[in-house]
């Protein structure tokens, strides 16, 4: 998937976790050998090119393909599956991988997990008792600086995910266009109880712009976030201040 993922596992008894996590790590793979665009022969280049059909493929593909169909829906289209008129589920995937590799670990008993992709962080349970999990939002405009801290505490689950310019450049498509989303936005935090959600709906609140962004973050249920422009403004959903810490 181009990136580093990360694990961070609390308690559960060793042998169990080592099995949960080798498993968490083969799935990765997995799913990147199935959904990455830059291989010519995965399952989802193939589909792209009508060489397989989605029942001819992984039952997680058609799995994916649904979540992003929902996330298009929710979004009103500004989240897509699609670049320049081609399948590419790169947007939901890897927040969905993330989030399915930190189920499975903490299926097997563990007091918490973190798992980060990319930036993009998964977190169940905590890294001790009485003290959550915490995750740094990286200021893009001030580099080695932090925007805000998010923390895990009071809830059983949660996720972080950031869209934006500062690490990748111009990568975001409006999908309405098929060109880079111009917005005056440098980066859009979503915290949410699922990373695949949370990632598809920064990306899409990137590509509207702050105005529009945010309005729309603020009528999603249990979901907060930031937004930072190129101005330096900093705007918030009214629920943020409880996550922060």
């Amino acid at each position: 998937m181009g990136t580093v993922f990360s694990f961070d596992v609390r308690g559960g008894e060793p042998r169990a976790v080592r099995a949960a996590l080798d498993d968490a790590v083969t799935g990765l793979h997995r799913v990147d050998e199935v959904f990455s665009t830059y291989r010519e022969d995965s399952q989802v280049s193939r589909l792209a090119r009508g060489e397989l059909t989605v029942a001819e493929c992984d039952p997680e593909v058609a799995e994916v393909l649904e979540l992003g169909a929902e996330a298009e829906r929710v979004s009103d289209g500004w989240f897509s599956m699609r670049y320049r008129g081609r399948l590419d589920p790169t947007g939901i995937v890897k927040g969905w991988a993330a989030e399915r590799a930190a189920r499975r670990i903490a299926e097997v008993g563990v007091s918490g997990v973190s798992v980060n992709g990319g930036g993009d962080v998964q977190m169940f349970g905590a890294p001790e008792p009485h003290r959550p999990w915490r995750v740094g939002v990286a200021d893009p405009l001030r580099p080695g600086g932090l925007a805000a801290v998010i923390s895990s505490g009071g809830v059983e689950e949660l996720s972080v995910a950031t869209s934006g310019t500062a690490e990748r450049g111009a990568h975001i498509v409006d999908p309405r266009t098929g060109k880079s989303a111009v917005t005056d936005l440098v980066a859009v935090t979503v915290v949410g109880p699922c990373l695949t959600w949370v990632d598809c709906w920064a990306t899409a609140a990137f590509a509207m712009g702050s105005r529009a962004g945010l309005a729309w973050l603020e009528s999603l249920p249990g979901v907060e976030a930031l937004l930072i422009t190129a101005g330096d403004e900093v705007r918030c959903t009214g629920g943020l201040a409880a996550r922060l810490g």
